[in-house]
């Protein structure tokens, strides 16, 4: 499909549509003039069009969804079927993609609010898309194959995108959009760990920050499991094995495992 001018809506403007937003509007897919977003904030709009000026913001779900090839729904679960009830009348079901980011509505759901033949997407983002490095898994129902290739690119450009049965969604909405926030519940730990020892605050972070992207970085450039890294780093008698005993006794793997567990919705 011809990509050069795709029109994009995107009906709320918080932290994810915000984000979508304005990382769409970075990339090279879609036209930053041809991104359109609505929002009842006008301060949640002001931060969009300040990062991409040639946006077009408006405050009515109605007009942003004019001329728009791809509609994406960034509200709050509780506020999709609002939201649905504003624009459905005014959906071309033939020649628009609706894309929902909320969790937890599923396509049934989707499907009773919208119409059982629309094309339609759920994409389960994280918030690093703000800086295109997000895990975006996608779901589709009733696309083809190149509608299908459509938004994967268009997320792909945002981060890494996975297209996934709807049944996974949960799974990966755990590990990735939930899993953002763990990843700064570690680095934190870590940062005060680091103050613990006599470093300041702000090298600590710097420190554990980089040390993560180093561990990122050769973890890809080798293809390895993240087992065969550990395995060159603790020497026997040394150090490193001595503290990943010590988290292994404090329960760290468990503690991972049981947290992702509990934010599978079921």
């Amino acid at each position: 499909m011809e990509t050069s001018n795709l029109k994009v809506a995107v009906i709320g403007a918080g932290n994810m549509g915000g984000a979508i937003a304005r990382g769409l509007s970075k990339g090279t897919m879609i036209q930053t003039s041809n991104i359109a977003v609505s929002d009842i904030s006008q301060p949640n709009l002001d931060a969009v069009k300040a990062v991409a000026p040639e946006a077009t913001i408006t405050n009515s779900n109605v007009e942003v969804i004019k001329d728009a090839d791809i509609v994406i729904i960034a509200v709050k679960p509780w506020l999709v079927e609002v939201v649905a009830k504003e624009i459905e009348p005014k959906l071309d079901y033939k020649n628009q993609i609706i894309v929902s980011i909320a969790a937890g509505v599923n396509f049934d759901r989707l499907a009773d609010l919208f119409d059982t033949q629309a094309t339609m997407f759920r994409v389960i983002p994280n918030t690093a898309i703000d800086v295109l490095q997000s895990v975006s898994t996608i779901s589709s129902h009733k696309a083809t194959k190149e509608q299908e290739d459509l938004v994967l690119d268009l997320f792909a450009e945002l981060g890494k995108a996975f297209l996934v049965p709807e049944t996974q969604l949960n799974a990966f909405m755990a590990l990735s959009s939930c899993g953002i926030a763990y990843a700064f519940r570690y680095i934190r730990a870590a940062m005060e760990g680091g103050v613990e020892m006599g470093i300041y605050p702000q090298v600590a972070k710097e420190v554990v920050v980089q040390t993560l992207r180093g561990a990122i970085d050769l973890i890809e450039a080798n293809g390895s499991h993240p087992e065969m890294e550990i395995d060159k780093v603790t020497t026997p008698g040394g150090i490193t094995i001595k503290g990943l005993n010590e988290m292994e006794a404090n329960g760290f793997t468990n503690a991972v495992i049981k947290g992702l567990k509990a934010s599978h919705l079921k």
